[in-house]
């Protein structure tokens, strides 16, 4: 398999307040929630860089896209990792999300392997590290 990711969905219970938290909390662009003309379609596409997008899928539109049972919320299954070029960016990602309505897990602090990092979880629990890693510079 060639590494050709290129959307990272995540279920959400409830479509809007999440599209509202991503998009009027967090800054992220998206074009809002379309598919609704479909039953189990409504879904929101936010770009995150070029390539990437993160989609938000109702859980139940998941399982039943999956043709599987849909399971409860487990925040230690995953984490999306937000990596930026400073402490003071690791900061402002935190309170950005803080005022947006997360919930922050872990405050933002020096980390044993010398970057700074904090913690938080969206309205539907996935866990976000904000981090600042020295020796991964975004662009």
């Amino acid at each position: 398999m060639k590494p050709r990711i290129s959307v990272i969905t995540i279920g959400v219970d409830d479509l809007e307040a999440s599209v509202a938290f991503y998009r009027d909390g967090m800054g992220l662009p998206t074009e809002g929630i379309i598919g609704r003309e479909f039953e189990h379609g409504a879904v929101a596409f936010f770009e995150l860089q070029a390539g990437l997008r993160l989609a938000l899928f109702a859980r139940a539109d998941i399982a039943h896209d999956a043709g599987i049972e849909r399971s409860g919320r487990s925040p230690t299954e995953f984490t999306l990792g937000h990596n930026v070029a400073s402490r003071e960016e690791v900061d402002a990602v935190m309170a950005r999300a803080a005022a947006a309505g997360a919930h922050v897990v872990k405050p933002a602090q020096p980390t044993f392997w010398g970057g700074y990092a904090g913690y938080f979880q969206d309205p539907d629990g996935h866990l976000w590290e904000a981090v600042h890693n020295p020796a991964w510079m975004p662009e």
